[in-house]
């Protein structure tokens, strides 16, 4: 029996600095929800098992009645509701998790453009090293700044990556780290943060420019040309 892979798909942010009535991951790209692109590569990944999806508590209806089954997302065993940050979102779905679960895949729903290869990639990389991301290398040069505006240091670009999401963990890891994190009041932008806290060394996926989060008006503008581009290229 194949190891129990669980995709936990964070989407309870309410996308203030998006700027409109309806939360970002319920904007349409390419004329369906953009939370749904990321789901149907979830969906379509041999290595996945499960997809628990995290939403706000007002859209866990809509998600399990019209969402989930309008677009076939036959994996998708669980809507539960989100919390406050992202971080206590992220925790209520892996406490939905089974038990017997072997690793956790965290993807944030706003990034449409994940592909099969990283999901895979970065599962057997967290089998391997117990935590893992998709990430970039920085391209631009890095300056630390202090409060005044003032350059205080050139950071060195060759020792800095972006972290992206997917980020994949052991089971029993990533639940400790976050129940510590939640004891310790820590707050936390990405899960790799709160494993990094454990002493616990998290290995990179090379991720890709393509697999952009969508936050502000701009973005959902260039995921429209990424997706086109990708569409025109598939196209014979």
């Amino acid at each position: 029996m194949a190891d129990w892979v669980t995709a936990v798909v964070p989407a309870a942010g309410r996308g203030v600095r998006m700027g409109t009535g309806v939360p970002k991951q319920f904007l349409t790209l390419g004329d369906i929800p953009l939370l749904v692109h990321a789901l149907r590569t979830f969906e379509a990944s041999l290595i996945i098992s499960e997809i628990i999806l995290v939403v706000p508590q007002d859209d866990c209806q809509y998600c399990r009645e019209t969402i989930v089954p309008s677009h076939g997302l036959t994996k998708v065993s669980q809507v539960v509701a989100g919390g406050r940050r992202r971080q206590d979102s992220v925790l209520n779905g892996v406490q939905a998790a089974k038990s017997t679960t072997e690793i956790l895949v965290i993807h944030d729903a706003v990034r449409p453009f994940v592909s099969s290869m990283m999901i895979t990639q970065v599962v057997e990389a967290a089998r391997q090293h117990g935590a893992a991301i998709v990430a970039i290398p920085m391209r631009d040069t890095v300056k630390q700044v202090n409060p005044d505006g003032v350059i205080t240091h050139t950071l060195n670009r060759d020792e800095l990556w972006l972290a992206q999401t997917p980020q994949a963990f052991r089971y029993e890891l990533l639940l400790q780290a976050h129940q510590q994190g939640k004891a310790d009041e820590v707050e936390a932008t990405d899960d790799a943060f709160l494993v990094e806290r454990l002493g616990r060394s998290v290995a990179i996926v090379q991720g890709s420019s393509d697999n952009i989060k969508v936050t502000r008006p701009e973005d959902l503008h260039m995921g429209q040309a990424i997706l086109t581009a990708k569409r025109s290229a598939s196209c014979p």
